[in-house]
């Protein structure tokens, strides 16, 4: 027994000995990454809202009490539909004195007329002198222009009853009411207010410095807020020519293509335009590493997922995003997380739906 200790003493030290040289299982550690794809598009997106691109501000053209106005914000009108009328009273009775004025006038035409043809006749015989005759023409002639001037009078009192009935010139749907029944009012004082629903257009208003390549005709996307899996596609109309002061932004008209009904007027609405733009790398600003005064990423080398430092150049950082201004290239996998505790040469793991 006392000789098989030593021998039991030294197989354990020989054992400890051999489990102190095994080197302990290098951990894998999971990463976030992201493979570098240039960006070669932007999109802007401005929000605006659905507006008529034809609507008029109806008004009667007399001065007036309301009597009847037959229509309401929401309400659709036909071309010619009576809207409102005003008191017709004294318009009607104008009228009538013009064609009393009228009937006088024709009366007298007619005995001139009469009174003339028959100094006719006398001068032929020679029994009135050229004289008289002639002062016989002359009424007949003044006479055929009062005719004419009580003409135009009625005419003039027919049209302004005319005035009286306020309809509209196109089919729309009224979008505002300016007066009441009972109410006076002024010659141009807006009744009420129709716009074209056939006829839409998306208005925004887009930063000064992004106008200046929008040529008319310029295709935009338009996607209603309230449903944004319904969208129409629009062309630029119109752009305002000066910038509204404060915001720098002009105001911008966008027709829209046969658009769906979801499309009201007064719908809040989204423009987008996607432009091209010279190739640039963006990256969170979680991969960058900023390290004795130089910028890396960790790059993953697909072959020994392990990652290694790279050298980049920073063209500019903005909020959660870098861009890169040298140092990447297209399908290189940046890790985008966690930069701080990796080392050279480390293996990693990219989780499944962990990367892009």
């Amino acid at each position: 027994m006392k000789r098989l200790l030593p021998v039991l003493l030294g197989l354990a030290a020989l054992s400890a000995c051999s489990k102190s040289d095994e080197k302990p299982p290098q951990i894998v550690r999971p990463v976030l990454s992201v493979v570098v794809e240039p960006r070669t598009t932007q999109t802007f997106g401005f929000a605006g809202s659905v507006e008529p691109q034809v609507s008029a501000d109806l008004a009667f053209r007399l001065l007036g009490r309301v009597v009847s106005r037959d229509v309401k914000v929401g309400d659709t009108v036909s071309k010619g539909t009576t809207i409102a009328a005003l008191d017709p009273t004294a318009l009607e009775l104008a009228v009538q004195a013009a064609k009393a004025e009228l009937s006088n006038a024709e009366a007298q035409f007619a005995n001139a007329a009469a009174s003339e043809e028959r100094q006719r006749q006398l001068l032929t015989s020679a029994n009135t002198p050229q004289s008289v005759f002639d002062a016989a023409q002359q009424a007949r002639k003044a006479a055929e222009a009062r005719v004419e001037r009580a003409k135009a009078s009625l005419a003039k009192s027919q049209e302004q009853l005319g005035y009286a009935r306020l309809f509209s010139d196109f089919d729309g749907v009224v979008t505002a009411v300016g007066a009441e029944v009972g109410q006076t009012v002024s010659p141009g004082q807006t009744i009420v207010t129709v716009a074209r629903s056939d006829l839409r257009e998306a208005v925004v208003d887009i930063p000064d410095q992004l106008t200046g390549d929008l040529p008319a005709g310029t295709p935009f996307q338009v996607i209603l807020q309230s449903l944004p899996t319904i969208q129409t596609e629009a062309k630029l109309r119109e752009i305002a020519p000066q910038s509204e002061g404060s915001t720098r932004t002009r105001r911008v008209k966008l027709t829209l293509t046969d658009p769906p009904q979801a499309f009201r007027l007064g719908s809040t609405v989204t423009a987008t335009r996607m432009t091209k733009v010279v190739p640039t790398i963006e990256l969170p600003i979680s991969a960058l590493l900023e390290k004795d005064g130089s910028e890396k990423v960790w790059i993953i080398d697909p072959k020994t997922s392990s990652v290694s430092a790279h050298d980049i150049k920073v063209a500019s950082k903005n909020g959660g995003t870098f861009t890169v201004a040298e140092g990447l290239d297209a399908g290189m996998r940046v890790v985008t997380a966690g930069v701080h505790s990796l080392v050279d040469g480390q293996k990693v793991k990219v989780p499944e739906g962990g990367a892009s």
